[in-house]
């Protein structure tokens, strides 16, 4: 596959300004080129911008992390992985080595990342400082036909399976022992990593979860709340679709569950122009959300 240094920037996080002094002083990247002469970079010098954006973020001189040989930025960004890094420094490093591992579908070392920065920093810090940001230049990449579907599709399921463990773990409350939430996706949605998050933060705080998943039409929604008569509601909005369609889905939970708080949370560009019923609240980040649970 063929990147401009635009995307080049846009994968990593490194500017363009910086990227071009590391390849003149350092000689970070050797560009190729087109037949029509234009600058280009592949997935190899791709790869290697990520291990050199990574070992800079561990600390490491660039001028030092340009000079590497492959094998030698292999064997230092495993050293530097079992190092505790600040949460600064790792979170950065992380990205980079997730994105760069998803290119290749390495699912140990995914698998190995993730679970070293849960440990080091707690599952909510990894969703909000790694989990989140890899999958939106993830989803940039695949916006812009930088990575298959299927490489995004591979790193979301290592990440859910990540969720579902944590969950796993959790304590079951009893019927009537806790504050009860119903979660689901409307019909029309499928990305529930942040819907699996919400799961695992309600129940390490011991409320009870009654978790429907995605694409769950509002009769069956209806039919489930009033068999389990949950206090609060929560569903994620990440597609982009029309105000209005949007306005009435809102609308109508407002009116078919009056008596419970209704939470929402996703796309901000999506849910910036809605007006929201006194029952519901958007949750414009996961701060919000604990503050929430903090309270019920």
């Amino acid at each position: 596959m063929q990147y401009s240094i635009s995307d080049l920037e846009q994968l990593s996080g490194i500017s363009v300004h910086n990227i071009r002094i590391w390849e003149r002083r350092y000689g970070a990247l050797q560009p190729l080129r087109t037949a029509g002469n234009t600058r280009y970079y592949d997935d190899e010098q791709l790869k290697r911008l990520l291990s050199i954006t990574a070992l800079y973020h561990a600390g490491h001189k660039i001028s030092r992390a340009c000079a590497m040989s492959k094998d030698d930025m292999s064997e230092m960004l495993q050293h530097d992985l079992s190092r505790n890094l600040s949460a600064e420094q790792s979170y950065e490093f992380l990205i980079s080595q997730i994105i760069s591992s998803s290119l290749v579908y390495n699912e140990k070392k995914i698998s190995s990342l993730i679970s070293t920065s849960i440990n080091q920093n707690g599952l909510l810090a990894t969703y909000k400082f790694v989990i989140y940001p890899t999958l939106m230049r993830i989803g940039l990449m695949w916006l812009s036909d930088l990575v298959y579907p299927s490489q995004e599709h591979f790193l979301s399921q290592i990440i859910r399976q990540k969720i579902f463990a944590a969950i796993d773990a959790c304590t079951v409350q009893e019927a009537d022992a806790a504050p009860r939430w119903l979660l689901f996706l409307p019909e029309d949605e499928d990305h529930d990593i942040g819907l699996l998050l919400a799961n695992y933060l309600l129940r390490a705080n011991g409320q009870q979860v009654i978790y429907l998943g995605p694409r769950v039409p509002l009769q069956s929604l209806a039919n489930t709340a009033q068999a389990t008569q949950p206090q609060n509601l929560l569903f994620f909005i990440t597609r982009a679709r029309p105000l209005g369609g949007l306005q009435t889905y809102i609308d109508q939970l407002s009116v078919k569950f009056p008596d419970a708080n209704i939470y929402l949370s996703g796309n901000k560009k999506v849910l910036t122009g809605v007006n929201y019923p006194a029952n519901v609240k958007w949750l414009k980040s996961p701060d919000e959300f604990e503050r929430v649970i903090a309270g019920a």
